[in-house]
């Protein structure tokens, strides 16, 4: 029954979330495409629930045509200036709300790997990771997210998995709230 309802919250949360930073949105947009022309909205193939994959939307901080690979390699990666001020801030997770609305994902649960990561995708598969959408925030991203091995995040999400409840969802919230009252990271 509770996943029921974190769905329906989820939809609701999205829609509102998405109409009021609407303004947001179309200045990201418009600054993105003036840097460089491109579409400022990057796709990518992300693994979901039941290790399905889907196309994962973000606010482009890379120049175009940057290789695909997962974050743990994200130091190989030239940014823009501007997108490092997203990423600092982010800000160029906002289109995942569209993610999250097309039922994709969840604002709460393991963060979406890409397919390359065939290690994560494996434990995952082997600790039923993959038995819910996968979330904007999650239990890994609340205990140190950065820097973690796979095998770390793999165990924070098998955690999560085992003891999804409405109590963790707020706690994990209340975590993310609190991790964006901080003073962003410098790139």
């Amino acid at each position: 029954m509770y996943l029921v309802v974190k769905r329906l919250f989820d939809v609701l949360l999205a829609i509102i979330l998405m109409i009021v930073i609407l303004p947001v949105y179309i200045l990201i947009g418009i600054i993105i495409y003036l840097q460089d022309g491109g579409h400022p909205i990057f796709k990518q193939i992300r693994v979901g629930e039941k290790g399905e994959t889907f196309q994962f939307f973000k606010f482009r901080s890379m120049p175009l045509n940057s290789p695909n690979v997962g974050s743990h390699e994200k130091d190989k990666l030239k940014i823009t200036p501007f997108g490092k001020f997203i990423r600092r801030t982010n800000l160029d997770e906002l289109p995942q709300f569209y993610n999250v609305l097309r039922g994709d994902m969840s604002f709460i649960g393991p963060r979406p790997c890409i397919p390359t990561q065939t290690n994560l995708v494996k434990i995952r598969h082997e600790n039923g990771s993959f038995n819910c959408k996968p979330g904007l925030t999650g239990w890994a991203q609340v205990n140190s997210f950065d820097g973690m091995t796979e095998v770390e995040k793999a165990k924070f999400d098998q955690k999560y998995i085992e003891n999804i409840s409405f109590k963790r969802d707020v706690l994990i919230l209340l975590k993310t709230v609190i991790y964006f009252t901080k003073k962003p990271p410098v790139y």
